[in-house]
């Protein structure tokens, strides 16, 4: 999974952090680092057609930035990517305060889309949410 961030996001607050060593894991940061070849890569976005278990052999790209900052970071991407959403119907447990989120409670913390997203593709959840103060709020809200 690659995972672009936004150089403004504060580490202390962000939901990955802690996750930086994890093999299967590659972050970038935004604007500064230069991205690798995105041919064939799915983007994980609101909106999009469902992720399934079919997309499991695709690389996928998670945008962390605030709402307003990840819609400047997809436009600068300079191709367009084909895009997947989570299903419908998870809630967050991080508590949100943005105004910039079309639903405050669907908007996922970056950690519990990718989460969701390692599940939905059959790969290794395992220690994702250790860093993550809300994650048995998360669980049980979701009943995973």
């Amino acid at each position: 999974m690659i995972i672009l961030r936004h150089r403004r996001e504060n580490l202390r607050k962000c939901s990955l952090s802690g996750l930086e060593t994890r093999s299967d894991l590659t972050f970038y940061t935004y604007p500064t680092d230069p991205l690798p070849d995105l041919t064939g890569t799915l983007l994980l976005k609101v909106g999009a057609p469902p992720l399934t278990l079919a997309d499991a052999s695709r690389p996928l790209l998670l945008i962390d930035g605030t709402w307003r900052l990840a819609q400047i970071m997809e436009k600068s991407l300079g191709i367009q990517l084909e895009a997947r959403s989570l299903p419908a119907g998870f809630k967050t447990a991080y508590p949100r305060r943005q105004t910039e989120c079309p639903d405050p409670n669907a908007g996922l913390a970056s950690v519990e889309a990718l989460y969701i997203a390692f599940h939905i593709l059959g790969r290794n959840t395992d220690g994702l949410l250790d860093h993550y103060y809300w994650k048995d709020q998360f669980l049980q809200l979701n009943n995973i």
